[in-house]
């Protein structure tokens, strides 16, 4: 036991030794191979960085003591050389970055010049494809190219017509001999001179004098009998004197022979008979008038020849011209009185209801004989007012009865008195002639006159009557014409109309008011232009305003200003290499006559003019286009359509391709005006500028004006005035016309989006910045407004796109009075445009884009900024009202945006424009 356990002991000791042993040893050799290359390192480092050059281990010694060993001196010149490769490396790396600098240069460029290049070829693509597209319409050309007509006149000698079987069946095709009217005549007039016949001494002085004053004034009038292809003799209105009676019926006819170019039968000819009295002698009605037609205001059935013979309207306004202020307003719509009627009868014929008992509508109908209903009207227009479920006025007996044909109403009181009553009346009644045998009454003429006059509805009782210009005039749109029979559902009728409708029929009345019967010059001119459309003969061409050129120096080439222009990676349009091109003109001489009647005479402006064009011209359907009649169309993609590069590439559309003037008002701005110039130098179908010079003072003799590759015409203006604007300037070769202020700043892009809308819009203006007209509740009139709205019912035309029709209206047709406050206020053109645009086509302008404001940074300030510039325009706003009679203009709530700007769209496509 002992043993194991000393053994045990004693052989533990040296183990433990050799353990302890072990364990310092790893320590030591821990501590040699970490600590030892510190301290050594540190030793090292520390020795050479504080001994000065000569005591370095590492550094270079003087004499080169270390350089001596082979193996350093190796080191060192692979130092060197390694130094050297390094600097030329260093080196050669600058110079390939120059290099790749460079080479970069090269490529941006090269892009450049292959995005160019592609433009170019795009430009070319597009060319040649006009060029073919011109190719093939002069090869396939089939219709004339049609200008104003050369004028045509008839032979001196007049081979004369076969009489027709007798005087009373005359109608145009057998009693008038069109051999001396061609189409394009011209239609000279020849008027004889009322001293040259025997009974022109016995004319009322009035119309006498009314009418030379009409027959100075119309351009139809010729001096030279041989070539007239109509002649007119005034008969009538003859003077009411006891002393000196018209001559008997047999001795008229004699003198009518007796006129030197009746050539026996009055082929040609026209007797005019204008009356200025209700009762007026049908002193015509057994004389033998031959082939002449008869112009007058009374026919009875047998006398009357329906399509030779013309019912005119009464001359009331002999030489007084009509004071339209003074015309009542055609709103509000319902007036005091629903109906009125103010008459007598003065004789009657045998009434049915003296000879047999009273028999029912129906029974009478039943007859043979035509029924007097006169009675009748009578007590039921007595029931109705007696009724009080509507206020009316009705007067079968008057005080001072005015002379009136039998069996017809007598008027009641003076003329003024009449008036007032109308003013207050909604429906005006004209009960035609007891006797069915007279179709036309100069009575009946009167009434149908005043009413129209005061904005009174007419309702004409009797559907027999032949009313004023008949043929032409669709008096349906501005009269209620029902039978007598119908006169116990009169009230009920009249009641059911809506305001829409009578507001309607009021403006239509004003319209033929103002157009045909209000001045004795209106009632010539439509008896001339009843017989020419009826033989259907062109009217004259309106005028046009000859612009005197200003000479003027241009200068260096205008640039292009890539903030106008910008539109992306698309151009705006095909670069046009033919010179710049007219639109048609005179296209529907002859359908504007003949197949247009209706709208040339129940439409503003009326049948008087002949105009080269028109935004209502009728537009083909899709297909024509691709199917013969392509002439001057470019559809987009050839009609496959397209995105942004094949919409810029062609106009398409629904009409052909065109182009657009700018015309540009100014006044001693000339550097603003240059700038504006310059402006507008690349700009897509742009035919030319006309700058209306409206100073008295010419441009400076040194000034130079920009080339922008297209002309540009400087008119000189008699006076300084806002409306020559809109003058039908002749250097005005377009259809669309761009009305621009000089100060105005538009880019390319906005421009030609404004362009493209007006096509398809030809009868609105289009255009920039909106206005509005508001109600001023406390004054009950209309104020001017400017501010920021979602309605809008103005386009200000100082950027604006309108058709060059307008200007002609503007100019010629518009009531002079409106011209005459923008020259008093030197203010409101572009109101009274906007007037007479919606009052014309009965819309409201478009607004294209979001822009608001379009006066270009820094320009002089403008009339605009003056504080009475918008008391002015309120003033202006309540003027053209009244000479309107009501507000024409209309609101709108939307402005146009084209159809992909706010679309997502393909990486292959493009927008129409970019910022539109």
């Amino acid at each position: 036991m002992q043993r194991n356990g000393g053994g045990v002991g004693a052989g533990g000791q040296p183990w433990v030794l050799r353990r302890v042993r072990l364990t310092w040893l790893s320590f030591m050799l821990f501590f040699i191979l970490v600590f030892f290359p510190l301290i050594a390192h540190y030793y090292l480092t520390t020795i050479d960085e504080a001994g000065g050059p000569d005591k370095r281990i590492f550094g270079p010694r003087p004499g080169g003591e270390l350089c001596e060993a082979k193996h350093v001196q190796d080191l060192c010149r692979i130092r060197e050389s390694v130094s050297e490769e390094l600097l030329q490396l260093e080196a050669k790396r600058q110079e390939l970055n120059g290099e790749i600098a460079r080479l970069n240069l090269r490529i941006e460029a090269c892009k450049r010049s292959i995005d160019s290049a592609k433009q170019d070829l795009l430009q070319l693509k597009n060319v040649i494809s006009q060029t073919e597209h011109s190719y093939k319409e002069l090869m396939a050309q089939n219709q004339p190219k049609l200008s104003l007509p050369v004028r045509l006149l008839p032979d001196k000698e007049d081979p004369g017509l076969p009489p027709p079987k007798s005087a009373r069946s005359c109608r145009l095709r057998s009693c008038f001999d069109y051999a001396r009217c061609p189409l394009t005549s011209g239609f000279p007039v020849y008027v004889y001179d009322t001293g040259s016949y025997p009974w022109g001494e016995y004319l009322d002085p009035l119309v006498k004098q009314a009418f030379a004053a009409s027959v100075k004034s119309n351009i139809y009038i010729t001096d030279n009998p041989s070539i007239a292809c109509l002649y007119l003799v005034l008969v009538g209105e003859l003077q009411e004197s006891p002393s000196s009676p018209p001559p008997p019926p047999l001795e008229l006819e004699k003198q009518l022979k007796a006129l030197p170019y009746w050539r026996s039968d009055g082929h040609n000819h026209v007797l005019v008979h204008l009356s200025r009295k209700s009762m007026t002698q049908n002193f015509l009605y057994n004389v033998s008038t031959g082939r002449a037609a008869v112009a007058q205001s009374t026919f009875l059935e047998q006398q009357y020849r329906e399509g030779f013979d013309l019912v005119v309207s009464p001359l009331v306004h002999a030489l007084s011209e009509p004071n339209f202020l003074e015309v009542p307003p055609q709103v509000p719509v319902k007036r005091k009185y629903l109906f009125t009627f103010q008459g007598e009868r003065v004789e009657s014929l045998r009434s049915s209801l003296q000879e047999s008992p009273p028999q029912s509508f129906e029974e009478e109908m039943e007859g043979d004989p035509p029924a007097d209903y006169d009675d009748r009207i009578i007590g039921t227009l007595k029931a109705v007012q007696d009724s009080h479920l509507d206020q009316v006025l009705v007067e079968f007996t008057c005080k001072n009865p005015r002379s009136s044909l039998p069996t017809e109403w007598a008027l009641c009181g003076e003329r003024e008195d009449r008036l007032e009553v109308l003013k207050a009346s909604t429906f005006a009644l004209v009960i035609a002639p007891g006797d069915g045998q007279l179709v036309a009454s100069a009575g009946c003429g009167m009434r149908l006159f005043e009413a129209l006059e005061v904005g009174a509805i007419p309702v004409v009782l009797g559907d027999h009557s032949r009313l004023p210009y008949h043929q032409f005039l669709r008096w349906s749109e501005a009269a209620i014409i029902v039978p007598k029979p119908r006169v116990t559902e009169l009230h009920f009728l009249l009641r059911s109309l809506s305001d829409n409708d009578m507001l309607a029929m009021r403006r239509q009345g004003r319209f033929l008011w103002e157009t045909y019967f209000s001045t004795s010059e209106n009632v010539l001119n439509t008896i001339l232009a009843s017989i020419r459309t009826s033989i259907q003969v062109p009217a004259a061409p309106i005028k046009e305003e000859p612009a005197q050129e200003i000479p003027h120096k241009a200068g260096k080439l205008a640039g292009t200003d890539a903030n106008l222009a910008d539109n992306g990676d698309l151009d705006l349009g095909p670069v046009e290499t033919e010179p710049p091109y007219a639109s048609p003109r005179f296209l529907r001489n002859f359908t504007y006559t003949a197949a247009d009647t209706y709208r040339a005479w129940n439409r503003a402006p009326g049948p008087f003019h002949l105009f080269p064009h028109t935004p209502l011209d009728p537009v083909l359907p899709s297909e024509a286009k691709f199917l013969g009649s392509g002439t001057g169309f470019r559809p987009i993609g050839g009609g496959t359509g397209g995105s942004g590069k094949e919409f810029q590439a062609a106009l398409g559309g629904n009409v052909p391709r065109e182009q657009f003037t700018v015309v540009m008002l100014t006044y001693e701005r000339e550097e603003v005006l240059m700038n504006s110039l310059e402006r507008l130098n690349g700009l897509p179908y742009l035919n030319k500028v006309v700058v209306v010079w409206n100073s008295p003072k010419p441009p400076s003799d040194d000034l130079l004006w920009p080339d922008i590759g297209l002309p540009i015409v400087v008119v000189r203006t008699e006076k300084n005035s806002l409306n020559n604007r809109f003058l039908p300037w002749d250097a005005v070769e377009t259809e669309a016309i761009l009305s621009i202020d000089d100060d105005a700043h538009l880019r390319h892009d906005e421009i030609m989006f404004g362009f493209r809308v007006w096509r398809e819009a030809r009868d609105r203006i289009v255009g920039f910045p909106g206005r509005y007209h508001a109600w001023d509740v406390n004054h009950q009139s209309w104020l001017y407004n400017s501010n920021y709205s979602c309605e809008l019912s103005m386009v200000l035309t100082g950027a604006a796109f309108f058709h060059k029709y307008y200007a002609y209206l503007y100019s010629y047709v518009m009531p002079q009075a409106i011209r005459d406050m923008v020259d008093e206020y030197i203010n409101c053109e572009d109101i009274a445009m906007n007037f007479l645009v919606s009052h014309i086509t009965r819309k409201p302008p478009i607004k294209v884009t979001s822009r608001w404001t379009f006066r270009c940074p820094g320009c002089p300030q403008a009339l605009s900024h003056d504080d009475s510039h918008f008391h002015e325009r309120h003033k202006c706003i309540n003027f053209f009202v009244k000479v309107y009679g009501y507000m024409p203009l209309l609101y709108t709530q939307f402005r146009v945006d084209s159809v992909l700007f706010k679309t997502r769209l393909p990486h292959d496509k493009t927008k129409c424009f970019k910022f539109i």
